[in-house]
């Protein structure tokens, strides 16, 4: 293991009830008003919205609304966020939803509290505070991105066609409440691909260095496992409890920062996804799902050991007559394979992209990530692009 400092200070409290059981009592230690911020509606629709306001009221708070956060949080709604949240004088957020909304409640209480230039200042480079941000609770609704338990933010900036983030530990929820029963009403597509998304985190950071024996791939290989059979469990029966609590346990140890002690970590296939969205507002997990098989296909001889292992551990491969490439090739298709069972797309066209996308732009506008086996250059991104139209 190489070196490293750890710290998280995000309280989870975890399990069925856990939100009628804890959320009063979490904010009756904070000021009088209450910003509840969410997507596009649905907790208003499946009884989420009506039980949280409640505990809210009766815990004699004022609740503001900050409501339409979309898929791919834009810097413009995180403005809109953090000049709400001012004029109410909001003393706690408190995001219901899944990663796209934690994102945004995680750069609004940096607006909400910063005079300056939020982008400038946050996201094209990193930040310094002198200040603290506004205080942030998640209610977790959807398993997938791990927000929960870190201070990382995706924010997409629309006129300028980035979409990148920062990790401000500053910035990690005081609380979170994690009741897998809320996660029963994600269609099963929306499921398969936040699912896929956690997969996604853990592989970009299993295959980096170190390789020698670490108590951090041993994590990383379980967690993996565990992801694959219970999406599988959970696409058979959505209301499978305890398919759907490990699934939602499964996101928050991929990305609470416990699996990344002592690696270098990846993310380059994230990175490009990243721009994809940013040009074509695709899915993240979806255009996870795509990317990844190809993106593997291009580096796997340079990581052949660690996908051979990656075969044999995750996958139940055997070894026998295989050479430790065969063995390695094999496992990268197992994970293709897996992408197609769950039902995810394929292909850059299922995602909405067409010949008029400018593939050679976005390529170019990706930053190469050194933690990869094979250091990637744009020629080479674009051929994965190209590969996975």
């Amino acid at each position: 293991m190489d070196h490293f400092v750890f710290e998280n200070s995000t309280k989870v409290y975890f399990g069925k009830g856990c939100v009628r059981e804890y959320l009063g009592g979490l904010a009756e230690v904070y000021g009088d008003t209450v910003m509840l911020c969410y997507g596009g509606g649905s907790i208003k629709k499946n009884g989420v919205y009506d039980e949280v306001a409640g505990i809210l009221e009766g815990a004699g708070k004022k609740i503001v609304d900050f409501s339409g956060i979309m898929e791919n949080p834009t810097y413009r709604k995180v403005l809109e966020g953090g000049k709400l949240a001012r004029e109410h004088g909001v003393s706690l957020l408190l995001g219901v939803g899944g990663g796209s909304v934690m994102d945004c409640c995680k750069a609004v209480s940096i607006a909400a509290r910063y005079e300056g230039d939020l982008w400038a200042d946050f996201w094209e480079k990193p930040g310094v505070f002198d200040f603290e941000p506004l205080p942030l609770g998640v209610i977790v609704t959807a398993a997938g991105t791990g927000s929960e338990c870190n201070g990382s933010a995706v924010i997409t900036n629309e006129e300028l066609k980035i979409k990148t983030s920062h990790e401000y530990p500053v910035c990690n929820p005081r609380f979170a409440l994690l009741d897998p029963v809320y996660t029963f009403s994600v269609p099963k597509h929306q499921m398969a691909a936040s699912s896929f998304d956690i997969l996604s985190h853990i592989m970009e950071t299993y295959f980096s260095e170190p390789d020698e024996d670490n108590v951090s791939d041993d994590i990383s290989e379980a967690l993996m496992r565990s992801v694959i059979r219970n999406l599988r469990t959970a696409i058979q029966n959505p209301r499978d409890y305890n398919a759907r609590s490990n699934l939602m346990w499964d996101a928050t140890m991929a990305e609470n920062r416990m699996i990344k002690l002592g690696k270098r970590t990846d993310f380059m296939c994230h990175i490009m996804e990243q721009q994809l969205g940013a040009y074509t507002n695709c899915g993240h997990g979806a255009g996870l799902g795509v990317l990844h098989p190809v993106y593997y296909r291009h580096i796997c001889e340079a990581g052949r050991k660690k996908f051979a292992r990656f075969a044999s551990q995750v996958w139940g491969i055997s070894s026998e007559g295989k050479t430790e490439e065969e063995l390695a090739k094999a496992g990268v298709e197992a994970l293709a394979a897996f992408i197609r069972e769950i039902g995810l797309p394929t292909t850059l066209r299922e995602l909405g992209v067409t010949e008029q996308t400018d593939l050679k732009e976005i390529a170019g506008s990706c930053p190469i990530m050194p933690g990869s086996y094979k250091r990637m250059t744009h020629g080479e991104i674009l051929a994965i692009f190209k590969e996975c139209f």
